[in-house]
């Protein structure tokens, strides 16, 4: 028999680069750990930013060079969770949320909401590999894609540390972006993932002219408050979600026939 025909043994090992750039995804959040506890919640910020970005080249660098592995996705998953559930959530409870005096069977109550947002980033992590297996497709998410809500989270920190204010000046704000992003995590709601998007596609005029005024005007931004442009960047991403559904029922409800009244019996 030709050698050249025998099937070739699966060599057992991990892929070197796909799993590189995950491994920056947990040097970010190692980072921003360690810079949260020395109160720089600057560079803590940046540390996410970078897993951010560590996170969003690893699948791509999988598919480009062929070397996607189910040992790359259970990585991936560890490595989002040490990032965008465990350090988005110290990052805030240092930050802000360790100020609210209120204990609640002897732990603090601001540990409480930090340890919420982390509980729903596992199981929206959960929820997002059983969908992916089962279906295969991932054109749109169901619930706030962790990332996202880290940065809400993260970002705010940032933006408020940027701007010369403390912590326990924006209580209520930070406990109600720290909920609000845990709980739209493990929420039914539909969230773009902008995978759909072609370059090639043509566009009306209109939502064209949109595109490129909201660039201009991100770029006018950023230049200045950079902190605060990516906050309200995924702010605004956060409240699209709830924002569709509702759009997509009211049109519902308007498209629906009115009712016919029942004839009178001769």
């Amino acid at each position: 028999m030709d050698e050249a025909r025998l099937p070739r043994k699966r060599r057992k090992g991990i892929y070197l680069l796909p799993n590189l750039f995950t491994t920056g995804t947990l040097l970010g959040a190692f980072y921003a750990i360690v810079s949260a506890m020395a109160d720089r919640f600057d560079h803590a910020a940046m540390g996410i930013l970078f897993a951010m970005i560590a996170d969003s080249l690893d699948g791509r660098v999988a598919r480009l060079t062929n070397t996607a592995s189910d040992f790359g996705k259970e990585y991936d998953s560890l490595c989002d969770m040490a990032a965008f559930g465990i350090a988005s959530s110290i990052v805030m409870y240092a930050f802000s949320l360790h100020f609210i005096e209120f204990r609640w069977f002897g732990i603090r109550f601001g540990g409480v909401i930090a340890f919420s947002h982390a509980a729903c980033a596992a199981l929206r992590l959960a929820r997002f590999n059983v969908l992916a297996a089962i279906s295969g497709s991932n054109k749109d998410f169901f619930g706030l894609p962790s990332p996202a809500a880290a940065a809400v989270v993260v970002f705010f920190v940032w933006s408020a540390y940027d701007l010369g204010i403390t912590g326990d000046e924006v209580l209520i704000p930070a406990s109600l972006l720290t909920l609000g992003a845990a709980v739209l995590m493990v929420s039914n709601i539909r969230y773009n993932s902008f995978k759909k998007i072609s370059l090639t596609q043509r566009i009306r005029f209109l939502p064209f002219v949109g595109v490129l005024g909201a660039l201009w005007l991100v770029v006018l931004v950023a230049g200045r408050k950079p902190p605060l442009i990516l906050f309200l960047i995924f702010f605004i991403y956060a409240l699209s979600g709830p924002l569709a559904t509702l759009w997509r029922r009211l049109r519902r409800r308007k498209a629906r026939p009115p009712a016919v009244p029942p004839t009178a019996a001769a």
